[in-house]
């Protein structure tokens, strides 16, 4: 009889704690889910920061969204350089929805930007180029963008035909 008492002391005693431990789990699930974010957001502002601080760069990425093969190899490097930690972020982003840290509708905004992004033939130009330095599960993801053939709108006020090519001078 006392074994009895003693067992059923056992279980209401463990099941509190157990409630208590899946609350605690739950918690940091949270907060682990919301550090991601937090670190992948301001990831995505250093980046875009690059843009607005240079408008040398901010040119290069403009020339380089209309034709990747057209620029300079100086800019080519540049642009290359911006491009794929634009597209590590993208990828991370993609991940972490993978992993459940970022919200369905966190990546189907990120999914939209990166499909107006995509669209613009310089960086499907750069795309053929550079794809192997990416995952195969995330270049499926881009090439799915990529095969539905969507219209490019991101900078379509952005009259990109005034943009044009530095004049290189040559030294004699």
């Amino acid at each position: 009889m006392l074994a009895a008492i003693g067992q059923l002391a056992a279980v209401c005693v463990g099941i509190p704690s157990l409630i208590y431990l899946a609350v605690q789990i739950r918690e940091q699930t949270k907060e682990r889910r919301q550090s991601a974010v937090n670190a992948l957001t301001v990831q995505w502002g250093d980046l875009t920061c690059a843009l607005h601080d240079s408008a040398e760069l901010s040119e290069i990425f403009l020339r380089g969204v209309q034709s990747f093969a057209d620029l300079d190899s100086v800019s080519k490097l540049r642009f290359s350089s911006f491009f794929n930690r634009f597209l590590n972020h993208f990828e991370a982003m993609y991940f972490a929805h993978s992993d459940g840290l970022l919200t369905a509708s966190s990546w189907d905004k990120m999914e939209r930007t990166l499909s107006d992004l995509i669209a613009y033939p310089g960086l499907q130009q750069w795309w053929e180029t550079r794809r192997h330095w990416h995952t195969e599960e995330f270049g499926r993801v881009v090439e799915a963008i990529i095969a539905r053939g969507d219209e490019p709108k991101a900078y379509s006020s952005y009259n990109l035909r005034a943009i044009v090519a530095p004049e290189t001078h040559a030294h004699e």
